[in-house]
C-alpha cells in the first residue's frame, strides 16, 4: 500500500548501543601485549644466535685446557665475544704502529699480485673502510629527490659534492651532489645519482631516521624536526 504524501517519512527504530564483545576486547590486549613483547624477543633471540655463533667459530681457536667449562663446570656463553674483542682491540692497537703498518703492506702487496684474490679483497676492504670510517668520508643528510620521474620521490642520502671530472657534468657553475637512493628494505642497495643541487631537497630528520623510515617500507616515521636552515644545505 502507497503511504500517502502528507505523511512524514517512516523511520526505523533506535537501535540500542552495541556492547563490547569480550573476545575483541582479548584480541586487542593479545595485540598490544604482542607488539610489546616481540621486539623484546626478537631482540634477545638475535643477540643470543649472535653470540652463539661467534662462540662457535672463536672457541675451537682456543686451546682445550684454556677452555672455561674444565674448571667452571659449565660453558658460558660469551666468552668468545670477549676473546673476539680483546683480540681485535690488539690487532688494531699493533697494525697502527710501524711494525704493523709494514707487516699489513707486504701483506696487501703479495696479496695485489693475485688476480681474483686482489678483486675480492680490494672490494671488500674499500667497503668495510666506508662502513666502519672515523673520518669524514660518511653520509652527512638525508633528503628528498624525485625519482623516477617528476612527481614521484624517493629519500636518500647525500654523500657530498661531485669531485673530478664528475663534478662538470652539470651546466657552467651548477653544483652537482652524489645522492645514494637507496631502496626497501634493503638499505644497502641502490642507486647513485648525480643530481643538480637545486633539486635536492634536504630534510630536518637525521640519516638514522631516515634509514629507519626506509627500512620499515614507510611505517616508521621519525618524530618531528626543526627544518634545516636556509643557507646551511649544501654545507657537506
Amino acid at each position: 500500500m502507497r503511504q500517502p504524501d502528507n505523511l512524514p517519512p517512516l523511520q526505523a527504530p533506535p537501535q540500542p548501543p552495541r556492547r563490547p564483545r569480550r573476545f575483541g576486547t582479548l584480541r586487542a590486549s593479545f595485540l598490544t601485549g604482542l607488539a610489546v613483547m616481540l621486539p623484546i624477543a626478537l631482540t634477545i633471540w638475535l643477540f643470543w644466535t649472535l653470540t652463539g655463533w661467534v662462540d662457535g667459530w672463536v672457541m675451537p681457536m682456543v686451546p682445550t685446557r684454556w677452555h672455561p667449562d674444565r674448571w667452571l663446570g659449565i660453558n658460558p656463553r660469551g666468552v668468545g665475544v670477549i676473546i673476539f674483542l680483546v683480540f681485535t682491540v690488539i690487532v688494531g692497537w699493533f697494525v697502527k704502529g710501524y711494525v704493523g703498518r709494514s707487516l699489513l703492506r707486504t701483506g696487501e702487496n703479495l696479496l695485489d699480485r693475485v688476480p681474483i684474490v686482489r678483486s675480492v679483497y680490494g672490494g671488500l676492504k674499500q667497503i668495510s673502510e666506508t662502513l666502519l670510517s672515523q673520518g669524514d668520508a660518511k653520509f652527512d643528510r638525508a633528503c628528498l629527490i624525485e625519482y623516477p620521474r617528476k612527481g614521484l620521490w624517493g629519500v636518500g642520502f647525500v654523500a657530498g659534492p661531485a669531485k673530478g671530472e664528475l663534478a662538470g657534468v652539470g651546466p657552467q657553475g651548477e653544483r652537482i651532489m652524489a645522492v645514494f637512493l637507496p631502496t626497501t628494505p634493503n638499505p644497502t642497495s641502490g642507486f647513485l645519482l648525480y643530481v643538480p643541487e637545486a633539486d635536492v631537497h634536504y630534510l630536518a630528520m637525521s640519516v638514522e631516521d631516515a634509514a629507519k623510515l626506509i627500512i620499515s617500507g614507510g611505517l616508521v616515521y621519525p618524530a618531528a624536526a626543526p627544518a634545516p636552515q636556509a643557507g646551511a644545505a649544501g654545507q657537506p
